[in-house]
């Protein structure tokens, strides 16, 4: 059961073909294959930013630099796969780290507070994305344990073009372990999250997945049931390739028996939703991507994280929505690409936060993507942003340029 680790990590697997075919290390021993691939990148960044304080009138802006990664961190991955009786078995570790070091004296160690050199929060901290292990066949399907990829919000960001480059650094201040790309700006963030999730054998291009999740405690005190998520794929092909998908969120909370917490005594339990559907056709070297997402206590989608002020402590919950456009065209070996997003929060956390009920993001990113070889590809991207709230309006203008490697 021989594979390349690009084809097997769902998130790096369409960024090995943008890349341009790059190929893993393969090795086998016995009935056992061992792939080893990653990426690493790098990025000049320049962004100037300019925020409007309504009430007073007051702007003030900013300009910084920084060499940074994009939205990729570093990453590496150790996939084994094998196969047992009628069982294709496979286990993904991987591993990544970051290229940036808040160390203000050159040679000393990143967190090296002697003297006053730098701080002791490490943005270029490895981070262990993938932990996991599966098994099944075509028969009946595929059971996987451990951390991978999220379902809800996982199509759009493995569509998303910046993911080769960087996109917005609204969120994410330079320097960290990753930008932002358009998360935050038409859609939420899936992250790495511990599951137990089915996915069902392929049927002619039709695929479901569903599986319970890591509960997290956003209200109240207590996670009485796991998370849930699930998601349905068709993918064809032809002369016009492409994917349509939809997908689910939602988990409940709920306070102790007796107890005071979000303010009120006795609460009733509370439940995130969030509901998503998307559309990705190709012809001709020209792709489209439609995207759109509703949530209900789900979270700031303007800040990006599922559950992350899902409400505002007194059981009301925030609403949220979000919408990604995107177009590429493919001229041999270069990708020109334009994407559009916007995502919009009102009530429940958004006064605690953003000090009004209603906070609103828009971007749009112009990128360039050219495959120098089968291992490294040149990115150039301008990305504008426009933050809207009750109090403020900030607008960011963010250039970039860098190279990815895919091995």
């Amino acid at each position: 059961m021989k594979k390349t680790l690009l084809a097997q990590s769902v998130a790096l697997a369409c960024l090995a073909a943008a890349a341009g075919g790059a190929q893993a290390v393969s090795f086998t021993q016995n009935d056992v294959t061992v792939d080893i691939n990653g990426t690493i990148n790098g990025f000049y960044v320049n962004r100037d930013s300019k925020t409007e304080n309504k009430a007073t009138g007051v702007t003030t802006k900013s300009q910084n630099s920084e060499l940074t990664n994009g939205l990729l961190p570093g990453w590496i991955n150790f996939v084994v796969t094998s196969k047992a009786g009628d069982q294709d078995i496979k286990a993904h570790f991987s591993f990544a780290p970051g290229i940036n070091n808040n160390s203000t004296v050159v040679g000393l160690p990143i967190g090296n507070n002697a003297g006053g050199a730098g701080i002791t929060n490490p943005y270029s901290q490895i981070d262990t994305r993938n932990v996991y292990f599966q098994f099944g066949n075509n028969d009946w399907g595929t059971l996987k344990f451990g951390r991978d990829i999220g379902l809800f919000g996982q199509n759009i960001i493995l569509s998303d073009m910046t993911l080769l480059g960087v996109g917005g650094t609204s969120n994410a201040g330079i320097p960290f372990n990753t930008t932002f790309g358009m998360i935050a700006h038409g859609y939420m963030y899936t992250g790495f999250q511990a599951q137990i999730t089915y996915s069902t054998p392929n049927y002619n291009g039709l695929q479901a997945s569903a599986g319970i999740f890591q509960p997290s405690r956003f209200a109240g005190d207590q996670t009485k049931t796991p998370g849930f998520q699930a998601k349905v794929d068709y993918d064809w092909k032809g002369a016009a390739p492409g994917k349509i998908w939809g997908g689910l969120v939602t988990q409940s909370t709920s306070c102790s028996t007796g107890a005071v917490c979000d303010g009120v005594s006795n609460p009733k339990s509370f439940t995130a939703t969030g509901y998503e559907a998307g559309i990705k056709a190709g012809m001709n070297g020209f792709e489209v991507v439609a995207y759109g997402f509703k949530g209900k206590g789900l979270g700031l989608s303007t800040i990006g994280a599922q559950f992350l002020g899902g409400s505002d402590g007194f059981g009301n919950k925030t609403d949220s929505q979000g919408y990604f456009l995107q177009g590429t065209y493919q001229l041999n070996k270069t990708k020109f690409g334009i994407n559009w997003g916007q995502n919009k929060d009102k009530d429940g956390a958004t006064a605690s936060v953003f000090g009004g009920p209603e906070n609103k993001n828009n971007a749009y990113t112009l990128g360039v993507y050219h495959g120098l070889n089968k291992f490294v590809t040149l990115v150039g991207e301008f990305n504008h942003e426009k933050i809207t709230s009750s109090a403020f309006e900030t607008k960011n203008n963010t250039v970039s340029a860098g190279a990815i490697l895919f091995f």
